[in-house]
């Protein structure tokens, strides 16, 4: 089916329709090769509320983003490279039924659809994707996930004092590591994380503990690895450098009044057969 679509006029302008629904702010989608297998839309557990999300799976990447107007304008995309990409299957709740967790070295998330059929029928197309796309590079699956963060509702007290409670005037925040509702006494602390951010992260005290250890037994090891090195070499003398990453904030999509996005009057399922 992959390469039956690839580099036809239909497979050109499913992709061209969805960069000019994302605008401006969306990053191009068109590569050589490059296949538009579906699309459809999940409900995301967000950390205030699950919200709508449209997703497309191409045969390399999954692209989802938020709906301004279905069909015609999107904005906040997000890529995901398939080959980071691990599915777990999860339990119904109360609120929500036919989840499954979507897990990347970045960030994780619960996704639910309308049905259970239509949860087998993603699963089922994003795991064939993702095994196609590691045969092909020869890559091996991820096994270092970010850990999904849990919604604010979850619970109404801190979850690692478990004193403090939650009010309007007591804000709620998560650690980075565990994904964990803490309060601010509970996630004072800061660490970098380049896995995740160039910036030091928000992290609860176990996790940032734990990490100050792993820190410490990694700079042991260096430590062991590179005396010898060091006392082989006449004037050796360790450098240090001080390099920061300043990432801009997300500005908010302004969609001019005279644009126009693509339409067309081509019918097509969600998912191609």
């Amino acid at each position: 089916m992959m390469d039956h679509l690839a580099n036809t006029e239909i497979n050109s302008q499913r992709i061209a329709a969805v960069e000019n629904c994302f605008g401006a702010s969306g990053q191009p989608l068109a590569l050589p090769g490059r296949v538009l297998l579906g699309e459809g839309i999940l409900t995301k557990e967000c950390r205030k509320k699950p919200k709508p999300r449209i997703f497309f799976l191409f045969n390399d990447i999954l692209v989802y983003g938020s709906i301004v107007i279905n069909k015609r304008k999107y904005n906040s995309q997000h890529i995901i490279p398939l080959e980071d990409v691990t599915l777990e299957t999860l339990p119904d709740t109360l609120q929500m039924k036919n989840r499954w967790m979507i897990k990347t070295s970045k960030k994780s998330f619960v996704v639910s659809a309308a049905s259970l059929t239509e949860r087998k029928e993603w699963i089922s197309h994003l795991e064939e994707c993702i095994k196609h796309l590691l045969t092909k590079t020869g890559r091996q699956p991820c096994t270092e996930h970010a850990a999904p963060w849990i919604p604010d509702k979850a619970t109404d007290i801190c979850m690692r004092c478990t004193q403090t409670k939650f009010s309007t005037l007591t804000r709620r925040h998560h650690c980075r590591k565990c994904g964990f509702v803490v309060c601010a006494d509970c996630s004072r602390q800061r660490f970098l994380m380049p896995r995740l951010s160039p910036k030091p992260l928000r992290v609860c005290n176990l996790c940032y503990r734990q990490l100050l250890a792993d820190k410490k037994k990694e700079a042991e090891a260096d430590r062991r690895q590179t005396e010898p090195i060091c006392s082989a070499i006449q004037g050796y003398e360790p450098s240090s450098g001080d390099d920061s990453d300043k990432s801009d904030d997300e500005k908010a999509e302004q969609w001019p009044a005279d644009t126009e996005f693509y339409t067309s009057a081509v019918s097509w399922s969600s998912f191609h057969s």
